[in-house]
């Protein structure tokens, strides 16, 4: 298992110069390029090209003789390079891009149109030039380097406009080939806009330099950019580093005689892995876990068992076939192994004599992988809906590398060699007391690329230092140490390397002290910046942070010297030439208005020069400092073009600018060359680093994982052999999985939130239990569990003995494959059939709820014959079911045991208990879901009766089982005893649980009745008091279970008596309908309860009313929840009455007001009298008005 880089490319674009100056060699003095033997191997591919050259004779420019076109040779490979393209532009979709390709030819690699607008393709031009390019890598994307751009002309081009989101050059005349590109400093947004789409692109760079007049650049290969693996093309010069992805594999897939075979291949890395005998689902499992590059299908698949030329396994329905469909692939025919590796090397443009490492790893007495519905149903792959298995096993804090590991280990068990030393490590972990280091996790790969193309940096080596010094702090702890010996298998099994253990420490130690010698650590200062009081700070911080504080100062000393001295130089031309001029604009400068001028540095050019502000040397001719001043000449950039009316500079500054600009470039150089030679070095070592970084990265996953297992009260499993039959002794156990206290693994066992199980499984269990009884969670949990245990990691149990199981297969619910054209029925038995020929006695097999997508007495029929296979194989598991017609067929099974998921009948109802039980539940609690879920009442009425109707008949159309025995729960080995302890729960229980919906509609007649009497009267007094007229009564409103209230009851004062489930009601009043509903039905157990309501005029009477509801419907007989709250009713009732005369008085009192009437005074006393009242009532209550809301239940 490896893990590549970031996507993308490295781009450094200095604070003082271009991109052109940084990837310019490094003396200032130019002299041909020579690329190193390494980079002219395979890196750098230089491109010879002949040009049309011209001489300069006596001033006229004369050419040579023209070149003719040259013919484009054009094989059938390269055919099917244009078929492949053809292939990929015909799903571009944007407008641009379709009218771009309306102007291609596929005469060539590039589909250049010769006889379009810069369509030349004679020998010597670009487009000529990029062909050869082309010709080299002709199913990548080729960005060529012209100036400050990248450009891609013809197909790749069309690339660029429809996946990178650029515009084409020139619009989109028709009369022009196409073409695009994008500045250099968005290369790596562009790069990773093509790799995020699976493409890879070569990228093509001009060697920085003069060149003679109108010739072209010479240029190279730089590097290349592929899905998974990045460019890093000037990375060793830069001072950050970049995080890496996920690598992408190159995968084959082909038949033998074992069954499916899969081999993945890593270029970076050059090793490959095979793996044989695989079974469809687990290869798609695979290919849905792994992002690849590119997918080879062999011709082996196309001949299956059933003599058909589809490759599918079974004809073109196939799992692999529809999940190869939507993928991009290719066939390829020889041996499987080699003809793979040499597509490989075509696709890279590696060299023939290129080798791959064999890192496979021993398959046998190895667990099979997880196929594809265990590995979703407990969530080692992430799904929606499924709870995530890797995020409990791991910190949140714990991210990248170790969260790779721990899901590569969970897809992919271990032997159970490997899987006790996973556990004795653990175990380790869990009782050290010394100190732990931080682990650094470096990608393996990452450090394979950045070595062998020599462009690790300084940060990189002080990253791999990090590595070598934390496994030697290890090796140098006596608690660690034996930790740091238990993890080398589990990095040999990870990294295919077989690495002793002195081996190890001595080349650590080596390679720790070879990076310590050469790379500037941490903390180490012997590398100042220069500082001269007259020359901008942030010049030098430009110009040396570059190279400086990366390679230790006695490896470079002569260059660093011949720096500081050209600092200096410059420092004192600076203040010859220049510091004169400015003493005297300040002695002669006219407070307001006058020329000003400093030294400034100029960031766009690298250089330090004399700004002056209305300045002009010929003004100030004559004056002090006039030799000075006639020195000054307009300073220009590196073009020779005059930069600004206000910089100056002299020729001594100029030279000793150029001066201090070489020996920076030298002393540049001279790092970046030490660095390669560093990396050269280290490259000998690299199967070191890559074991030491893959066992750091498996050292901090099982650290966290240990952390986390011990924050949630987990526990380390007993991991057994399986024994065979002969070795048994009849006195002795067999096999067996024992989870004692075991909890559902999403559930935090510390917040004792989870209701535990103990599984004592010696054979297989058949398992009944009503809806929502825990038979999925149960099964889930014992899958992960068990999966954990011969992981080698910790369980959520109490204790767990737990077989070291040669597969785990985990069958849940399916759907249907419409693009298969495979109902769910026929999914489920296609995952059935692979469960079956893949079981062994060494097998846990858990299927959830059997044959639920077919008629009930064919589905009964089949679910027998699977059990009773599934018994004869000998396997451990569970086979769940609401079949209960299993009960009344002849099976014939010698070990299968009946378990239930147990029930409880309370207050006339049954309810699970989540607690597997012996025996046989019947009772599906069907009725009691659907209402849960908010099926109309009407329908669960007449359902009731329809049960109610047939209840002494035998459904034999259905499950063949008669109804009158719905609750029994059967003890013992078989379906004949009844369980003591559930015999009551027969007819009368159903009876039972249809009688509260009755009693619901009965008590709320009685109650809209007794309201009606006794709001009646008040009501009256209420309309008597305020003189108004009309009928009195009381309009009482029903809301059912799943029924909001009616926009007419919104700003209305209501008051509501709200019926519970258990037949206990509840008064109470709101302004707020909607919401008091919505907060009552939030509650526990209240999801589906019944309101009346009837609207009152204003707050004061809704209050009142809502006292007089409390106190005489609990004299009635009726039981109301908030008794309680009676005696605050009746006091805020006072108050409520009190605050609206009150409230009734102030208004008076300001109509007297404005009239000047003399009643005022008396008014004003009554009301003070009135709130004094108030007052004391609302002290014997001992509330506020604030808390009267939070009366409210």
């Amino acid at each position: 298992m490896y893990w590549l880089a970031t996507r993308g490319a490295v781009v450094s674009l200095p604070k003082w110069r271009s991109m052109a100056l940084l990837l310019r060699s490094p003396a200032r003095r130019y002299s041909p390029v020579t690329p190193s033997k390494l980079l002219q191997s395979r890196q750098l591919v230089q491109i010879s090209c002949f040009r049309n050259r011209k001489v300069v004779l006596g001033g006229s420019m004369k050419g040579t003789k023209k070149v003719k076109t040259t013919d484009i040779a054009f094989d059938d490979k390269d055919n099917s390079h244009i078929t492949w393209w053809k292939e990929r532009l015909q799903i571009c979709r944007k407008p641009s891009t379709v009218h771009l390709t309306s102007r291609l030819v596929y005469s060539n690699l590039l589909g250049v149109d010769s006889n379009l607008k810069n369509g030349n393709l004679k020998e010597g031009s670009l487009n000529w030039e990029m062909l050869q390019f082309k010709s080299k890598f002709p199913r990548e994307v080729l960005l060529c380097r012209v100036g400050d751009f990248y450009e891609a002309i013809g197909i790749d081009a069309c690339m660029l406009v429809e996946y990178a989101g650029l515009n084409p050059f020139g619009g989109l005349r028709s009369d022009s080939i196409p073409r695009a590109g994008c500045p250099v400093v968005n290369l790596r947004q562009t790069l990773d806009d093509l790799t995020r789409n699976g493409y890879s692109v070569c990228i093509v760079e001009e060697v920085q330099g003069p060149t003679q007049a109108r010739s072209r650049k010479d240029r190279f290969i730089s590097g290349h950019a592929h899905p998974g693996s990045p460019y890093v093309y000037g990375l060793v010069g830069v001072d950050h580093d970049l995080e890496f992805p996920e690598p992408m594999p190159v995968i084959g897939i082909s038949r033998s005689a074992r069954g499916y075979c899969m081999v993945l291949v890593l270029e970076t890395m050059k090793t490959y892995s095979l793996e044989d005998g695989l079974t469809e689902e687990s290869l798609v499992t695979k290919l849905r876990t792994c992002q690849y590059h590119h997918l080879y299908l062999h011709t082996s698949l196309r001949q299956n068992s059933s003599g058909t030329c589809r490759w599918g396994e079974y004809g073109e329905g196939g799992l692999l076939w529809a999940e190869c469909t939507i993928r991009n692939f290719e066939w390829f025919e020889s041996d499987p192994l080699k003809g793979l590796l040499l597509k490989v090397k075509e696709l890279y443009g590696l060299d023939d004599g290129v080798a791959f490492r064999n890192v496979s790893v021993c398959t046998e007495n190895r667990p099979h992988p997880l196929h594809l519905g265990t590995a979703t149903q407990i969530g080692a792959i992430q799904t929606e809906g499924i709870p995530s298995l890797l995020k409990v096993l791991l910190p949140g804090n714990c991210t990248g590398l170790p969260v790779l590991y721990i899901r590569d280990l969970l897809l992919n068990p271990p032997t159970y060699e490997v899987a006790a030393t996973i556990q004795a490590t653990c175990r380790l972990m869990n009782n050290i007391t010394c100190s732990i280091p931080d682990f650094t996790c470096v990608s393996p790969a990452k450090l394979v690329k950045l070595l062998e193309l020599r462009e690790t940096n300084h940060i990189e080596f002080c990253r791999i230092k990090n590595v070598l010094d934390e496994v030697l702090h290890m090796r140098s702890s006596p608690e660690l140490c034996d930790i740091l010996k238990l993890l080398m298998d589990p990095a040999w099994v990870a990294t295919g390397l077989k690495i002793d253990f002195d081996m190890l420490v001595i080349e650590c130690e080596w390679a720790s002290t070879r990076i310590g010698e050469m790379i500037t650590l941490d903390g180490e200062s012997d590398q100042k910046i220069s500082s001269f009081p007259l020359i901008s700070s942030e010049f030098f911080e430009d110009m040396e942070s570059s190279w400086k504080g990366r390679i230790k100062r006695i490896h470079i000393e002569d260059e660093f010297a011949e720096v500081e001295r050209a600092a200096e130089a410059l420092s004192l031309a600076v203040s010859e030439d220049f510091l004169p001029i400015i003493s005297r604009i300040k002695a002669m400068t006219a407070p307001l208005g006058g020329p000003k001028g400093d030294i400034s540095y100029s960031r766009e050019h690298g250089a330090v020069w004399f700004k002056g502000k209305r300045f002009a040397p010929t003004v100030w001719a004559g004056t002090s400092g006039e030799e000075q001043i006639k020195q000054l000449k307009p300073a220009v950039d590196s073009k020779g073009r005059k930069v600004g009316e206000e910089w100056f500079t002299t020729l001594k500054v100029e030279d000793a600018l150029a001066r201090y600009h070489e020996a920076g470039e030298k002393a540049k150089a001279r790092v970046l060359e030490l660095l390669r030679r560093l990396s050269v070095e280290l490259q000998v070592k690299i199967n070191i680093l890559v074991f030491a970084s893959m066992l750091l990265v498996i050292a901090k996953a099982l650290f966290a994982h240990v952390s986390e297992g011990r924050r949630r009260k987990w526990v380390f499993p007993t991991i057994e052999k399986f024994r065979k039959s002969e070795d048994v002794k009849p006195s002795e156990e067999t096999n067996r999985l024992k989870l004692t206290g075991l909890s559902p693994y999403w559930l935090d066992i510390a917040q004792g939130s989870a209701v535990d199980n103990t599984v004592d499984m010696q054979s297989l269990f058949l398992l009944t239990g009503p809806n929502g009884g825990g038979k999925s969670s149960l099964l889930r949990s014992i899958c992960a569990a068990s999966l954990l245990g011969i992981c080698g990691l910790l369980v959520p149990a109490e204790s767990a003995l737990i077989p070291h199981f040669d597969s785990i297969m985990l069958h849940m619910k399916s759907y249907d494959s419409p693009a298969d054209g495979k109902s769910s029925f026929q999914v489920e038995m296609s995952e059935i059939r692979s469960i079956i020929t893949r079981a062994t006695p060494r097998s846990l097999v858990l299927i959830d709820e059997i044959c639920r997508g077919t008629e009930t007495a064919k589905g009964t029929c089949i679910a027998g014959s699977i059990i009773e296979t599934l018994d004869k194989i000998g396997c451990l598991g569970i086979v769940s079911s609401h079949l209960h017609g299993l009960f009344n067929l002849p099976l014939t099974t010698k070990s299968t045991v009946y378990k239930a998921m147990g029930t409880e009948y309370v207050d006339g109802q049954t309810i699970p208990t989540w607690k597997l039980v012996d025996g046989v539940c019947r009772e599906s609690l069907a009725f009691e879901t659907a209402k849960r879920e908010g099926v109309p009442e009407v329908i669960i009425q007449r359902a009731e009766e329809l049960y109610l109707q047939y209840a002494n008949e035998s459904f034999s159309g259905l499950d063949g089982v008669k109804v009158e025995k719905s609750c029994a729960v059967r003890a013992g080995d078989g379906p004949d005893k009844v369980h003591p302890d559930l015999n009551r729960m027969g007819a009368s229980a159903l009876h039972d649980e249809i009688e509260p919906v009755k009693c619901i509609d009965e008590l709320q007649e009685e109650v809209k009745k007794a309201v009606n009497l006794i709001c009646h009267k008040k009501l009256g007094e209420h309309y008597e008091r305020k003189k108004l007229s009309g009928p009195i009564e009381v309009q009482c409103f029903s809301i059912a279970a799943r029924e909001q209230p009616p926009p007419s009851a919104i700003g209305s004062s209501v008051v509501y008596v709200m019926f519970r489930p258990d037949k206990k009601i509840y008064v109470g009043e709101t302004d707020d309908l909607e919401g008091r509903v919505y907060t009552h039905r939030s509650k526990e157990g209240m999801q589906n309860a019944t309101f009346l309501y009837f609207k009152v005029p204003g707050k004061s009477m809704a209050c009142q009313l809502e006292t007089l509801l409390i106190n005489q419907l609990a004299n009635r007989g009726f039981q109301l929840t908030n008794m309680a709250d009676a005696m605050v009713e009746t006091h805020a009732a006072e108050i409520c009455k009190l605050e609206a005369v009150i409230k009734e008085h102030k208004q008076q009192m300001a109509e007297l007001r404005s009239q000047g009437d003399r009643r005022f005074d008396e008014l004003r006393d009554l009301i003070k009298a009135l709130s004094l009242q108030q007052s004391e009532v609302m002290n014997r209550a001992q509330i506020g008005r604030p808390e009267w809301s939070c009366r409210k239940p």
